[in-house]
């Protein structure tokens, strides 16, 4: 039974075939759709914006928006709407969701100082979204009946409520190391094409490897000083940024501008 089962998911998914999940046309096979993927993200949506509290300042959730557009224009993966929203909240991190969905808590825009510096955290999320992390990790983890539920279209409340979580739990909580490395190098690559300096993943990478644990949570947590893959992940940034043309030195950072955004965030709690 087993294995006509997995025959039917391997009939089902053979049209899907290898997609781009990273810059220079590099691919991957994937199992879920497109759009059973931006099903995946609108429950998560859901769940969040249940959870969470939505920032109330609409010039700041455009804002957002425009910054993650220009990333979007550059990336590799165009074929899906992207939605940003800022949670109200003094947790230092930001998350990405299956089917373009990227989240920023006010804690970590309150640190940032320069467009650039944004940039560099949204480019690093939509990275994950291009190379598809969140859904190569539940590919490995939800199973095979619960896949080919999906791949039949079948859209119980107990699967969907099942991928949704598991898919909640990956953006919150942060990617596996490699999976991390390689949207440190696309996130570089996407925000200096769309116009940035990419310094301002350098020192935004710093200010996050010099905080402590108990400040923060998700894929940051990860960048504390004494984490072991700190500095070979800031040591990789740097090298990304060695090997570009120094033309992208006199690339903005758009500090004032932002100085201006970051006077309508709430104040950090003491």
């Amino acid at each position: 039974m087993k294995i006509m089962r997995l025959m039917l998911v391997i009939c089902v998914l053979g049209v899907q075939s290898c997609v781009t999940t990273g810059p220079g046309g590099e691919k991957s096979f994937i199992a879920i759709s497109d759009s059973q993927e931006v099903e995946i993200g609108k429950n998560v949506d859901t769940e969040v914006r249940a959870k969470e509290k939505i920032l109330p300042d609409s010039t700041w959730q455009r804002y957002l928006a425009e910054v993650g557009q220009k990333i979007v224009k550059v990336c590799d993966r165009q074929e899906i709407d992207y939605h940003f929203a800022v949670i109200e909240s003094d947790q230092i991190n930001a998350f990405a969701t299956p089917g373009g969905y990227v989240y920023f808590y006010s804690g970590i825009l309150n640190m940032i100082d320069n467009e650039a510096e944004l940039a560099a955290v949204m480019a690093h999320e939509i990275s994950h979204v291009v190379a598809r992390h969140s859904v190569k990790s539940l590919q490995a983890s939800v199973g095979l009946d619960v896949l080919l539920q999906l791949a039949l279209g079948e859209k119980s409340q107990g699967s969907w409520g099942q991928v949704a979580g598991l898919a909640m739990n990956l953006g919150m909580t942060g990617y596996g190391r490699s999976h991390e490395l390689e949207a440190d190098k696309f996130g570089v690559f996407y925000m200096q094409k769309a116009g940035y300096n990419p310094d301002g993943a350098r020192t935004m990478f710093g200010k996050l490897a010099a905080l402590t644990g108990d400040k923060q949570q998700g894929f940051f947590e990860s960048l504390t000083s004494d984490h072991p893959d700190t500095q070979e992940r800031l040591a990789k940034i740097n090298a990304e940024i060695a090997q570009m043309p120094r033309s992208v030195d006199a690339l903005p950072k758009f500090e004032q501008r932002y100085q201006e955004m970051k006077k309508r965030l709430p104040p950090a709690k003491k």
